[in-house]
């Protein structure tokens, strides 16, 4: 039997899962680290914290499997995505990571624009500029640390820094590449207009790969650490949505996924590139190669549910604490016993503003049509609904751009919702799925990685073997028209309110 390592530097830690070739998880680890905020708006990590981190994993799953070292025959990393590391000659780290929360760079993203022009961006990255992609933040440190920027030799994102770490290579790969705006998206390689435009030195960035290319291997030291063998190869790997798509079997047209987590994301492939030219929603090359993924994302999805949850829900999570149960599976129950439409209301969930479709920071969140008969059932139902209707928002901007999507897969703390996948159902009238593996993105790179390895010919083969489903929803026929009424009154009631969030953000 072969093994393939999986690693997702995520955030709040890194997971290491060691799989067998048909994608069964022998062992797994997490360590957990900080995340540094030293003034409001800014975000920043130690890459030696993911470093640390990812050879603390990977040692720890080889000592629990008692899995031969011969047998490991590839490694994939998936990553958080936009991070900044800046290196200098020696390879050493120049500055704390400004990772892809951190909102500092909005006079940067002025500068890129008036630079290069809004158009001509979208045109070559595919997407607008934007505060916390990596490309605003190289300026940032430009423009605000120029005693540091003299010592740049490497530019390297998240995942990247451990792949430097394991093989030496300085080196990237499409999907990851294509969150900082400096590659060409269309034709899968660094942009030289738009580096010559910011002044970024093209040898400080990685060679481009395809995910799944080998991009190098263990050096004799690493492997040593690790209790591998030296020259195990590690493949491009992938950005965490994209390396989600590939745990989750979104490797061909049609297809696509749900994440209902803190934001909401819905993720499609596409063998076409297509751009929004108005840039509601992310285009970037895909982990398949030759292909590209479109992304929508509306930011309060299941922030909503919580923030409901946290203000008016005591007594569920009273009750569930006492009969051990998760206290959203009774705020699903509550929900249950609402009719379609929750009785005549119907909510924004503009919590934190919002990217698609609106690209609005100052939306607000709205309850509509609220009467003296709506109890805290139906808001509960009103919210659940509200977010779908947002994340079928996304889908339409799809199907303007030719992207049709016959095939779904749920993901996410909401995905575990029968509740929320039926609505997601009923409102996409398709089948909803969920897949038997719950690794996604440490999955996703463990696939690409036996590509790379060839145990398998090609990401699609390699998923249809390995990817399994678990449950499948299926759309309701009465609902879906029930749905579709009070989804279009949804959609006439932001356009209404749009010049009054305004108004209310400048009081």
């Amino acid at each position: 039997m072969s093994y393939v390592i999986g690693v997702d530097c995520g955030t709040s830690g890194t997971k290491t899962v060691l799989f067998d070739e048909k994608g069964s998880v022998i062992a797994s680890k997490t360590i957990e680290y900080p995340m540094y905020q030293p003034k409001n708006g800014y975000a920043e990590q130690m890459p030696s914290d993911w470093a640390n981190a990812m050879t603390g994993t990977i040692k720890a799953v080889m000592a629990q499997s008692g899995v031969k070292k011969e047998d490991v025959k590839g490694i994939g990393i998936s990553g958080q995505m936009h991070g900044l590391v800046m290196l200098d000659k020696d390879g050493s780290v120049l500055r704390p990571s400004i990772i892809w929360c951190d909102q500092r760079t909005a006079a940067e993203v002025e500068q890129m624009n008036s630079t290069v022009g809004r158009e001509k961006l979208v045109e070559i990255t595919a997407n607008p500029a934007l505060t916390g992609w990596t490309a605003a933040k190289i300026l940032w440190v430009k423009n605000n640390e120029p005693e540091i920027y003299s010592k740049v030799a490497h530019i390297l994102l998240p995942k990247d820094y451990l792949r430097y770490i394991l093989t030496g290579e300085f080196a990237t790969e499409v999907s990851d590449a294509s969150g900082m705006q400096l590659l060409d998206v269309p034709n899968r390689k660094w942009s030289d207009e738009l580096l010559s435009a910011f002044e970024i030195d093209r040898s400080w960035l990685g060679t481009v790969y395809e995910s799944c290319e080998v991009t190098g291997g263990l050096t004799k030291a690493m492997a040593q650490e690790l209790g591998l063998c030296e020259g195990t190869i590690v493949v491009g790997g992938a950005g965490d949505n994209a390396a989600a798509a590939v745990g989750t079997g979104v490797v061909t047209d049609g297809t696509a996924f749900t994440t209902i987590g803190t934001s909401g994301v819905v993720f499609a492939h596409t063998s076409n590139i297509s751009i929004d030219k108005a840039g509601r929603v992310h285009t970037c090359c895909a982990a398949v190669p030759g292909a590209w993924h479109v992304m929508g994302v509306t930011q309060g999805a299941g922030l909503s549910l919580k923030w409901f949850r946290d203000n008016f829900c005591m007594t569920e999570k009273e009750t569930a604490r006492l009969m051990g149960v998760d206290e959203y599976y009774l705020m699903d129950k509550q929900a249950e016993a609402v009719p379609v439409g929750a009785n005549r209301l119907l909510y924004l969930p503009y919590l934190m503003g919002e990217r698609t479709p609106h690209l609005d920071p100052d939306a607000r969140g709205v309850f509509f049509g609220l009467s003296a008969i709506h109890t805290r059932r139906d808001m509960l139902r009103a919210v659940m609904e509200g977010v779908t209707y947002s994340l079928r928002d996304c889908v339409e901007v799809f199907r303007e751009m030719n992207i049709s999507v016959s095939d779904m897969m749920a993901c996410g703390g909401g995905g575990s919702s029968p509740l929320w996948r039926s609505m997601l159902a009923d409102l996409y009238n398709c089948e909803v799925k969920t897949a038997a593996s719950k690794e996604g993105p440490a999955l996703g790179v463990a696939i690409l990685a036996s590509v790379g390895a060839g145990l398998y010919s090609s990401v699609p083969e390699a998923c249809s073997q390995i990817v399994s489903i678990d449950k499948v929803q299926a759309p309701d026929p009465e609902n879906v028209p029930e749905y579709e009424r009070y989804y279009q009154l949804y959609r006439e009631i932001y356009p209404a309110l749009k010049s009054s969030f305004a108004k209310l953000a400048a009081l």
